[in-house]
């Protein structure tokens, strides 16, 4: 295990140059490239039974499109592999906004953890080198990233139970329901210098939309006005305060820390969870509030992508019907593990061992899913506002070309996350949030 007991990581020009981090990267450390990965790769003996042949029979090519990373594809006679490496900053951005390597050791340790409770919902690891900040893990194919399925109009009917299931298990597996207390304060030890990342979601997610922020962009002139009427949102902002609080305090279980359609990979019958690199101990809403959030961005979208009123009303049902979904089978799953695998220190299973006791513990049960969808469509909300108002926007809303269109949808988008999100005890269950979705998001235009 690396010694945890001095920050020796730095940042500016230096952090640039040395790519060093408390768990990661040093003098060694140099960004990856199509002509440099086949050495990297043939060093691994696992890699090289998985893709077969000889280096000269491989094929590289980058894929990055992300906001921080580099990706290669690695393609052989037997197989494929993925190799991902952190860079020394914000790829978005550039060398201006440095950021320590070792996000890559939150994400390879995050998928492992997660591995071991839904290791059909992930891709298999293959290797880590703590020296370069790369990641080799299963290439999976041939499935495309979720939300540039919802953008051409497809339906997974598999999704929901997938999504449902992975943030049950990960969730209660990691949450002091299921651990002993002191394991489940290694496991807050083990992620609490993830603290960068962190700093990234709590401005860009919770501040930023609310103030003005260099980073920060939306359609303009269309929402210039939207935009100066959130800085003045008082009951707006201290809702958004009130999650960041949440998010800075709850220490709940391991979450995803960045669950959105762009981090979930699939096809019609296979669904995979990636890039967990903003990991760490967190409240079980945020993973949670972020998927709904991502899903009704892309519902809200629709309007943006139809050639004619009312050519996508099915898929909008489908959408409303997948959120639901989504909801319930990670309730249903949830209190059923906690029903039956309670092995932690919060709620002592012996402690309701008898009628009484198991009455009482299923109405806390109730009381809790509750509390925790309230949270859920609080950072929903949150979630919403800032793809429209910050910074990194999503494909759904802004592959919309006409600015007028883009901007009504994106309008609709941001008062229903305020709604959800500002009112987010209002709602009695998941079905009325899917109602007033259907009330608030389903505007119709045509080009």
């Amino acid at each position: 295990m690396p010694d945890t007991t001095s920050d020796n990581r730095t940042t500016g020009p230096a952090a640039i140059a040395g790519g060093t981090g408390r768990f990661t990267g040093g003098p060694d450390y140099r960004p990856l490239n199509e002509q440099s990965v086949p050495a990297f790769v043939a060093a691994i003996e696992s890699c090289v039974a998985t893709l077969g042949g000889q280096q000269a029979d491989w094929t590289v090519r980058e894929v990055g499109d992300g906001n921080l990373n580099l990706v290669f594809i690695v393609e052989g006679p037997s197989g494929g592999l993925v190799v991902k490496q952190a860079l020394p900053y914000v790829r978005l951005v550039g060398d201006s906004w440095p950021l320590p390597l070792d996000r890559s050791y939150f994400e390879y340790q995050a998928m492992s953890v997660q591995s071991r409770h839904a290791p059909s919902l992930l891709p298999r690891l293959h290797h880590f080198d703590p020296g370069q900040a790369a990641i080799v893990m299963e290439l999976l194919s041939p499935h495309i990233i979720l939300r540039k399925g919802l953008v051409a109009g497809k339906t997974y009917p598999r999704l929901a139970s997938a999504i449902g299931t992975f943030l049950a298990e990960t969730l209660f597996n990691t949450s002091d329901l299921a651990m002993p207390a002191a394991a489940k304060k290694g496991l807050l030890a083990d992620f609490a210098h993830n603290t960068e990342l962190c700093k990234i979601t709590e401005d860009l997610v919770f501040t930023d939309p609310y103030r003005f922020a260099d980073l920060n962009r939306w359609t303009t002139p269309q929402l210039d006005e939207t935009a100066a009427a959130f800085r003045a949102d008082s009951a707006a902002k201290i809702a958004a305060q009130e999650m960041k609080w949440k998010f800075l305090t709850a220490g709940e279980a391991l979450i995803h820390g960045d669950l959105h359609t762009g981090s979930i990979m699939v096809t019609e019958d296979d669904t995979r969870v990636i890039d967990p690199e903003f990991a760490f101990i967190g409240p079980m809403g945020f993973d949670i509030g972020a998927v709904i959030g991502n899903l009704f961005l892309a519902y809200a979208a629709q309007a943006g992508h139809e050639t004619r009123v009312g050519e996508r009303d099915a898929y909008r049902a489908w959408l409303r019907q997948t959120v639901g979904a989504v909801w319930r089978e990670f309730s249903n799953r949830f209190q059923a593990l906690w029903s039956e695998k309670a092995a932690g220190d919060a709620y002592v299973a012996e402690l309701f061992d008898d009628a009484g006791g198991r009455a009482a513990l299923r109405a806390r049960q109730s009381r809790f899913m509750a509390d925790l969808l309230a949270d859920s469509l609080g950072f929903g909300g949150a979630k919403m506002i800032r793809r429209i108002l910050g910074l990194a926007h999503v494909e759904d809303i802004e592959s919309i070309g006409n600015p007028d269109r883009r901007a009504a949808v994106e309008k609709r988008a941001l008062a229903f996350g305020r709604l959800i999100m500002v009112e987010r005890r209002a709602f009695g269950d998941i079905d009325a949030v899917c109602d007033a979705a259907a009330d608030l998001l389903d505007g119709k235009e045509t080009s």
